[in-house]
């Protein structure tokens, strides 16, 4: 990063010095006095030089094997003392010193150190995590602005900073301007270096945030253990800004929140009951963002609408308030309707309330030669509605069929499900199977009922269904049709009836007043 963005940040910061005995400092000091080490050529060190490549050179790298060799050489790493071999432990000396941000491979956002001719790179002591770093997401945004500017290929976004880089753009939607703006200022400092510093620096930049901003799936060596946030003897420590941006709408940690922001004291007995409170109430709030509550909900509602008659007309109509006898003829036939039938299709819970549903389920896994799983379910569920005093006999009954030793109608369970079974068993009651009947309902769910659903005997029955309620809909708006037409002739011949009375009627008047 640049000498001016250095010194714009260093006058928007304010900087507190770490406890220098603190555990994390110890190993940082202990670090950068090995790389000072391996950087000093006059005393031993690495060479750092300037490797040619095809069209172009890649200045102030070193390899892989040279720094595994010198380690090796440079910090006693013998056999007699380690259980793996020195080079492997060499090797995982160096991984940890690259995790934490001291050297980079030069073309990988993955910080690890390999015994070949990979190149490295070693970090300036700006960027050092010894100065307490604790960027923020405004800075993060910037940097990621900085690569979009710059139209290179070895300053393209990962897909996860692509990805980061979007979020971001909607967390800061109202001062993002602001930010591009920022992006821009570096951009235009960045132009005026020469062409092989620019090149170190923008690697620096992007080794730094990899430690802050890690690949996802690698270690975030930056996060701070919350046991350590309790322990902390600085609660005045303030963030560090690369860019002197500060971030008003990041907030802190729960742990931070209830920590006093007064001069460090010793916390009272209510300081500590207070944050046990706070705790406790964000361990019961959900995970699950508001968006996602409603957009289930919304989803269930709409699937399930159709089924609802205060919601929609449901077919077929009621025959008690209407003249349809299509539902008359359904139940007479007791083969289920379409919508029952494509009902089955939206989950195993709603297939085996149906009764229908259950035989048809149960004829496919007859087929499959599993029925077994089905009939172990029902029997539980029977067994929760026996009375108590033939609960005992009805569990034993379950237990020999379908769980004991040479059963006839053996079922697969795992062994935790099977030992609680076997357990609760030597008092048998209504819940004694619920494990194992929850077990063997994920099983059916994600197994067995996925195949039903594409099975011949579901897809037949639901495409007959569909015929015949086609014809049974034609032939009930035909029927209302004829009905109309008759309420209408109907009709016509009452008003033909009342106007020829009227007339009668009134002819009848005239005539008595002549003859009067």
């Amino acid at each position: 990063m640049e000498e001016g963005s250095r010194d714009q940040g260093q006058q928007g910061m304010v900087t507190t010095d770490p406890e220098e005995d603190s555990p994390n400092m110890i190993i940082y000091r202990k670090i950068e006095d090995v790389i000072m080490r391996i950087q000093d050529e006059k005393a031993g060190g690495v060479a750092i030089r300037t490797v040619k490549s095809f069209l172009s050179k890649i200045p102030s790298v070193v390899s892989g094997a040279d720094i595994v060799q010198w380690l090796m050489k440079n910090l006693s790493i013998e056999d007699s003392a380690l259980v793996f071999s020195p080079v492997a432990e060499a090797i995982h000396l160096g991984s940890l010193i690259a995790a934490l941000g001291y050297l980079f491979p030069i073309s990988d956002h993955v910080l690890t150190l390999k015994d070949d001719g990979t190149l490295y790179r070693f970090q300036a002591p700006y960027f050092w995590p010894s100065n307490c770093w604790e960027p923020e997401n405004t800075d993060y945004a910037i940097y990621l602005c900085k690569r979009t500017m710059q139209n290179k290929a070895r300053l393209e976004l990962a897909d996860y900073e692509a990805e980061n880089l979007a979020r971001l753009q909607r967390a800061f939607a109202r001062k993002w301007e602001f930010i591009f703006m920022q992006a821009e200022a570096q951009v235009k400092i960045d132009r005026k270096k020469d062409k092989a510093e620019r090149k170190i620096l923008d690697s620096q930049e992007r080794a730094f945030w990899d430690v802050h901003r890690p690949v996802p799936g690698c270690v975030n060596t930056t996060e701070m253990d919350i046991r350590k946030c309790q322990r902390e003897k600085n609660p005045q420590r303030v963030k560090k800004s690369v860019y002197g941006v500060t971030d008003d709408t990041q907030t802190q940690s729960p742990v931070h929140q209830s920590l006093p922001s007064q001069p460090a004291r010793k916390p009272t007995r209510e300081d500590v009951q207070k944050e046990i409170s706070f705790l406790n109430m964000q361990l019961d709030r959900h995970c699950m963002k508001m968006s996602k509550v409603a957009d289930s909900l919304m989803s269930y509602t709409e699937q399930f609408m159709v089924y609802d008659p205060l919601a929609s007309t449901v077919e077929p109509s009621n025959p008690w308030i209407s003249d349809d006898m299509t539902f008359w003829d359904l139940e007479a036939s007791r083969d289920p309707s379409q919508h029952r039938v494509k009902k089955w299709g939206f989950s195993l819970e709603e297939a085996l309330k149906d009764p229908a549903g259950r035989d048809a389920f149960l004829k496919f896994l007859e087929s499959e030669f599993s029925s077994e799983n089905l009939r172990f379910w029902l029997a539980v569920q029977d067994l929760k509605r026996r009375p108590l005093e033939n609960v005992a006999a009805r569990a034993q009954e379950i237990w020999q069929e379908f769980l004991a030793e040479g059963a006839p109608s053996s079922i697969n369970l795992d062994s935790h499900s099977y030992e609680l079974t076997s357990h609760n068993l030597k008092d048998p009651g209504r819940y004694s199977y619920e494990d194992a009947q929850e077990h063997i309902f994920k099983l059916m769910k994600s197994d067995s009922y996925a195949r039903f659903l594409r099975s011949n005997i579901y897809q037949d029955l639901l495409q007959a269904r569909k015929k015949l309620d086609d014809q049974h809909h034609s032939r009930s708006k035909h029927h209302l049709l004829l009905t109309e037409g008759e309420q209408g002739r109907r009709t016509s011949l009452e008003k033909f009836t009342r106007s020829v009375g009227k007339s009668l009627t009134g002819k009848r008047l005239t005539g008595l007043m002549q003859s009067s």
